[in-house]
């Protein structure tokens, strides 16, 4: 991964056969950035995506890969969990049927090149865990 440094904030360049996730997370543990906007594009052919299904209280998984994918939108945010980092991540992606797939991002392994904005805030946000959701929310 490269980086520079802009302003409030940072761009990152994650390589080829890096997973977002794991970059991401690595990164903001370094550099002490522990809250945020994140925004990004780029591609992957390995990908797990995964929405919440209210009624099971779980994720449901699912697995994209082989197809070169285009990430067309990545957005979320940077949090503390029990004092750690935490990439709240959504995801678009574009395939070269022109289909797009969509949802909470799980993983990614980078194929070409993911370009991601960062913006930091001067305020820590954190996120505990909401016993009836069973999740970690914002936590104001």
């Amino acid at each position: 991964m490269q980086f520079k440094q802009i302003g409030n904030g940072y761009i990152l360049k994650i390589e080829k056969g890096e997973e977002l996730i794991r970059a991401l997370t690595v990164f903001c543990e370094e550099n002490g950035v522990s809250s945020g906007s994140v925004s990004g594009i780029g591609g992957t052919d390995d990908v797990v995506i995964k929405y919440y299904d209210l009624e099971k209280e779980a994720y449901c998984s699912k697995c994209f890969s082989g197809k070169n994918y285009e990430i067309i939108s990545l957005t979320g945010n940077i949090s503390l969990v029990q004092g750690k980092p935490f990439a709240h991540l959504h995801v678009a992606l574009g395939d070269s049927d022109y289909h797009v797939l969509g949802g909470h991002l799980e993983s990614a392994v980078i194929d070409i090149t993911c370009e991601i904005t960062i913006h930091m805030t001067d305020d820590v946000l954190n996120r505990k865990f909401d016993e009836e959701l069973k999740l970690n929310l914002l936590d104001f």
